[in-house]
C-alpha cells in the first residue's frame, strides 16, 4: 500500500507556494507491506471530483511548471493538502488517498487493492469523510432536506463507515461535523 507522508507533502506544498526548488528525489508516497503497514497509524480520505491520480503524484516533482499548476489547481489536490493538514492536527504521519495510492494501469495491483480494501480501512486509525456537497449550516438542517450527501450513495460507503476505528465527517470547508459514533 502506498501512503502519503503528511509532513513531506505539506513541506512540498509550502515550497511550491514560496517558489522554492523541491529536490526531484523527494518521496511523497511511500510503499508499505505486511507487518510494516500494520504498525502505521493513518487516515483515509474519500474521493470526489477532479482527483489526483497515482501517476500525477509520481510526476508532481518532475513535470513542467504548467503541468504542476494543472495538478495543483484540481479540487482533488486541495483535498489532499487539507487532508494532510487535518491528519497533522490529529497526530498522524500517514494518509491513504484512494485515487493516488493505486496504480490503476496494473490490473494485478487494482485487483489486490479491491480485495484488500476492508482490511486497509480496518487498520486505519481514522477515516475522514469529506462531504464536498454539504456545508455545516445545511448539515444541521439535514432532517428537513430531501437530498443526501453524495458520499452516502457511493459503492464503498458501507465498508468505509464500518471498518475503521473512527470516521470523522467534514463539510466542504473542512469544518468538523461529527464522528460516526456521535452521528449514528
Amino acid at each position: 500500500m502506498r501512503l502519503i507522508d503528511v509532513v513531506t507533502m505539506l513541506n512540498v506544498e509550502t515550497s511550491f507556494n514560496e517558489e522554492k526548488e523541491v529536490p526531484r528525489t523527494t518521496k511523497v508516497l511511500k510503499e508499505f507491506y505486511g507487518a510494516g503497514l500494520a504498525k502505521k497509524k493513518y487516515a483515509t480520505y474519500i474521493e470526489g471530483e477532479q482527483e489526483v491520480l497515482f501517476e500525477d503524484m509520481k510526476q508532481l516533482l518532475i513535470v513542467s511548471d504548467e503541468e504542476r499548476k494543472d495538478i495543483r489547481g484540481r479540487t482533488g489536490y486541495m483535498k489532499i493538502i487539507d487532508t494532510c493538514k487535518q491528519a497533522q492536527k490529529d497526530g498522524l504521519q500517514w494518509v491513504w488517498i484512494d485515487t493516488c495510492r493505486i496504480n490503476k494501469e496494473s490490473s494485478a495491483e487494482l485487483s489486490e487493492a479491491i480485495n484488500s480494501m476492508y482490511k486497509w480501512y480496518a487498520n486505519a486509525e481514522l477515516c475522514y469523510a469529506y462531504l464536498h456537497d454539504i456545508s455545516l449550516d445545511t448539515w444541521t438542517d439535514r432532517i428537513e432536506r430531501k437530498d443526501t450527501p453524495k458520499w452516502f450513495s457511493r459503492g464503498w460507503t458501507l465498508q468505509e463507515l464500518i471498518a475503521p476505528k473512527g470516521v470523522d465527517f467534514f463539510d466542504q470547508e473542512w469544518e468538523w461535523i461529527g464522528d460516526k459514533a456521535e452521528l449514528a
